[in-house]
């Protein structure tokens, strides 16, 4: 070593040989040690091996929202674009014993089924949701356990279950019961959408730990399984809002789910690796590179266990983003409430929406509307189209419907403001209310008593109430997809109505929604 003086800017150099600067940095750098698995990863994991599900409350509800899911999975089946993304990709390929596609003639294997089971449940918005710092539909979960659990299943069956269990209603119940609790838990405090993820991010990983579990994977596998779930590419929320929104949000949850599958089946046959430090890691860690450096929280619920799918929402009456579900009934009373004054939405000047903040950040939204998906996520559409008609349904967002120029007119007579209360109770864990009021003003100058509906009818708290509107919703589903088959839609509502139908093999279920 050896200085060096300038003497012009009084400044010292230190000169340091080669050898000795490079041990320095050697010195420097990290060592690479492996640390144990997050805890998150490892919470999960011990959750779906080890916590059997005994809530008679959560698994009964789990069977009308596995009723309902299907049902909405039918629905889809009416508009050819969601014909169009589920089909195969190789046409006419053979799967052998693979997963059937509810309401379809097609037979694929459990990954693309996943997708495509995925993509029809969750295309018109009309399945269950769950709200908290971030929103979701864990239904969403059963296309990738549906897809498998009827795989292995018919795949058992054919060779003599040389691969392991053969799945039964109730095991698919579970499943979801698990799923639900995983996404939903994690959702309480952790906002994603607030740093421009989308919320499948959730769908992926609930579903992968519950699959791999389906797949015989031990604790340590599933741990493996969810930390390439949180490595791998996560989605932006750009699809779902505007001047972006379009219909990959009708089967973003389908590619997730579908994601999940494979990675469960990647670790199940090539031991890919456990990233242990997935979340964690400086700089390269999901929290330092996608959560603004903060670890995910669990301050209300530490621990899981059947909470979500307890408390989970049910979209009913309407197939409609959940924050405006309320505003939708409320303006289905407007309309009633002017046919008695013998007036009609002409009368109106103008509407003030109190509503969620939550709501305010997704679905306000003025301006142009340009396709199904954009509808059916702005709160003002989906308050014109029920003060206009009485009513709204998955039909009301297709162009033929929408070009309507008096829709816009309504449209641009609304506005919304945030109550800061309606925006504490829907967090509140004790209330999760998604309240809206309506007041309007008439052209006349009188004013109609505001309309305040606090609890759509799919709320827990309204659960009496809607149970028999949600098996009303599932028949009715069948109906119009069976539409020759009177007979089809009395053996599959007799069958899911009877008490050994959580004992009844999945693959024979699924067989009776099969498109000959």
């Amino acid at each position: 070593m050896f200085l060096a003086k300038n003497l012009k800017n009084n400044r010292i150099k230190v000169y340091l040989p080669k050898t000795k600067r490079s041990s320095l940095s050697t010195a420097a750098s990290k060592i690479n040690e492996r640390p144990q698995p997050d805890k998150v990863l490892r919470d999960i994991a011990k959750y779906v091996h080890e916590t059997p599900i005994n809530s008679s409350l959560a698994l009964d509800t789990a069977k009308i929202c596995f009723l309902d899911t299907l049902g909405c999975g039918l629905a889809a089946l009416k508009f050819e674009q969601a014909r169009n993304i589920i089909t195969p990709i190789v046409p006419e390929m053979v799967v052998p014993n693979g997963t059937k596609i509810l309401g379809t003639s097609y037979v694929m294997d459990p990954v693309r089924g996943a997708f495509a089971i995925g993509t029809l449940i969750r295309w018109l918005d009309y399945n269950d949701c769950w709200l908290a710092a971030e929103w979701g539909h864990p239904s969403d979960n059963l296309g990738g356990i549906l897809a498998v659990a009827d795989y292995l299943t018919r795949l058992n069956k054919a060779s003599h279950k040389k691969y392991g269990k053969e799945f039964l209603v109730k095991d698919v119940l579970e499943a979801m019961v698990k799923a639900h609790e995983i996404q939903g838990i994690i959702a309480l405090e952790n906002s994603f959408n607030k740093v421009g993820l989308d919320h499948v991010v959730l769908v992926k990983v609930a579903t992968t730990a519950v699959v791999s579990k389906m797949l015989g994977l031990n604790q340590d596998q599933t741990i493996e399984a969810l930390s390439q779930a949180f490595v791998d590419g996560q989605s932006l929320r750009t699809y779902r809002h505007a001047p972006n929104t379009g219909s990959r949000k009708s089967w973003a949850a389908g590619d997730a789910v579908s994601r999940a599958v494979n990675l469960a089946y990647l670790v199940k046959n090539a031991n890919v690796g456990t990233i242990p430090s997935v979340l964690t890691a400086k700089t390269w860690g999901f929290y330092d590179v996608l959560f603004k450096g903060k670890p995910f929280t669990f301050h209300q619920r530490s621990a899981y266990g059947s909470y979500v799918m307890e408390n989970v929402l049910f979209k009913i009456s309407f197939p409609a983003e959940f924050h405006a579900q309320t505003a939708v009934e409320a303006a289905i009373k407007a309309h009633s409430i002017l046919r008695e004054q013998n007036k009609t939405f002409k009368d109106i000047k103008s509407i003030r929406i109190r509503t969620q903040e939550a709501a305010m950040r997704i679905i306000d939204k003025s301006g142009p509307l340009y396709n199904y998906a954009d509808r059916d996520h702005c709160i003002q559409y989906m308050t014109a189209i029920p003060l206009i008609t009485g009513n709204l349904t998955a039909n009301d967002y297709l162009d033929e419907i929408a070009s309507n120029p008096e829709i816009d007119n309504l449209r641009s007579k609304m506005h919304c403001v945030e109550d800061i209360q309606l925006s504490q109770d829907y967090h509140d864990p004790a209330k999760r209310s998604i309240g809206n009021a309506l007041l309007i003003e008439l052209n006349d100058g009188t004013e109609l008593d505001e309309i305040f509906v606090e609890y759509p009818v799919g709320h827990k708290f309204r659960r009496e109430e809607g149970i028999p509107l949600l098996l009303n919703k599932f028949q009715r589903h069948l109906r119009e997809h069976f539409i020759d088959s009177p007979e089809k839609v009395e053996v599959i509502m007799n069958v899911s109505s009877e008490k050994n139908f959580v004992n009844m093999p999945i693959d024979s279920y699924m067989n009776l929604f099969a498109q000959k």
